[in-house]
C-alpha cells in the first residue's frame, strides 16, 4: 500500500491545514485516514482539497454512549426497521449530498468526493449502514475504516431518528469486533447527546497509533 510522508499541521490554522491539492486519489485517502488527516472541501467542485487535522478533535467512547429516552422510545416504536451494512453505498453517499444542511448553500460531497469514497468502497476501506423500512431506503451513514478505527463522515435520514439508529447499528457492529471508539471529526449537538467529547489533537493521534498497532479488522 502507498503512504505519504504528510508535513505537520499548521500551527496557525484553526482547522490543522496539513496540505492543500486536487489529488483525491484512494490511495491518498487510506494514507491521510491512517495518519489522523482528512480532506474538508467546500462545494465549490474547482476548488483544491484542504486536507486538516484539526487540533481538537471529536470522539465517541462506547462506554460513555448515553442513548436518550426519545431515541430508545423510536428504537421500540421502529423494531420493524431493517439494517444492512454496505448494500447500498453508493446511494447512501448520494442522499448525503442531497440531504439539505442548516446554513449551508451546497455540499462539500462533490462528484469528485462520491467518486473517491466510491473508489475506497471497492477497495474495502469506506463503508455505509443503511436502514430501511420494507424495501424503502429511509436511513443511512457512511464512513472510512482505517488503522483499525472508524471514522463518520455522513448521514442521511427520511423518518424521525433513522440516521440515529443507524449509528447505534454501527456502534454495536463495531463492540462486537473490539472496537471501543468512534472518530467523528466535529462534535455536533447531536453526537454530544449521545455522550461524544472532544480530546486535543496529540490524544487523538496516540489513541490512532494504538489502534494501528492493534490491526483490527473492523469489517
Amino acid at each position: 500500500m502507498s503512504d505519504f510522508a504528510w508535513p505537520d499541521p499548521d500551527p496557525a490554522d484553526a482547522f490543522g491545514l496539513v496540505a492543500l491539492d486536487y489529488n483525491l486519489s484512494a490511495e491518498r485517502l487510506i494514507s491521510a485516514y491512517r495518519h489522523g488527516i482528512f480532506p474538508w472541501p467546500d462545494s465549490h467542485p474547482s476548488s483544491p482539497i484542504p486536507w486538516v487535522c484539526p487540533p481538537r478533535r471529536a470522539i465517541l467512547e462506547f462506554d460513555a454512549l448515553h442513548v436518550p429516552r426519545s431515541l430508545l422510545k423510536s428504537r421500540r416504536a421502529l423494531i420493524d426497521l431493517r439494517f444492512t451494512i454496505d448494500f447500498a453505498f453508493e446511494t447512501v453517499i448520494s442522499a448525503c449530498a442531497a440531504a439539505p444542511r442548516a446554513g449551508q448553500r451546497g455540499t462539500w460531497i462533490t462528484p469528485a468526493m462520491r467518486t473517491a469514497y466510491l473508489a475506497l468502497h471497492r477497495r474495502g476501506h469506506a463503508h455505509s449502514v443503511e436502514a430501511w423500512a420494507g424495501e424503502t431506503l429511509v436511513a443511512g451513514l457512511y464512513g472510512v475504516s482505517a488503522a483499525g478505527v472508524f471514522a463518520g463522515e455522513s448521514m442521511f435520514h427520511r423518518i424521525d431518528d433513522g440516521s440515529k439508529l443507524c449509528v447505534l447499528h454501527l456502534i454495536d457492529h463495531l463492540r462486537d469486533r473490539g472496537s471501543t471508539w468512534l472518530d467523528i471529526q466535529q462534535l455536533t449537538p447531536h453526537f454530544a447527546r449521545l455522550g461524544a467529547c472532544e480530546i486535543s489533537r496529540g490524544d487523538f493521534l496516540a489513541r490512532l497509533a494504538r489502534e494501528r498497532r492493534a490491526d483490527r479488522r473492523l469489517f
